[in-house]
């Protein structure tokens, strides 16, 4: 089993780049998300509420993609390399999920 995507116990090691990377994206969705509060407390436009809405939402498929890219070369490569084919159903039933 790989150092980097130990999944029996659901966790991977990501190097300090990647886990940085992720957490700069995060804090600018949760900054965004902020945002929407103070929109809707200070009584907002509607129109103005929904556009930053929708910029939350791709801010947050833009993470979701970056995430995913990672898995597939990391993780689900090794794991196809190793032979361990379930790996393939897992990620079928995670891209469903995100394709809801």
């Amino acid at each position: 089993m790989s150092e980097r995507c130990a999944h029996p116990d659901r966790k991977k090691v990501r190097d300090d780049k990647e886990r940085r990377d992720l957490m700069n994206r995060l804090k600018r969705i949760e900054g965004q998300v902020r945002g929407l509060q103070r929109m809707l407390e200070e009584d907002a436009y509607c129109p103005d509420i929904l556009t930053q809405a929708s910029a939350v939402n791709s801010a947050l498929n833009s993470f979701c993609r970056v995430l995913l890219t990672s898995h597939l070369k990391t993780c689900v490569s090794e794991d196809i390399r190793a032979g361990r084919e379930d790996t393939v159903d897992e990620l079928m039933d995670t891209l469903q999920k995100l394709m809801k």
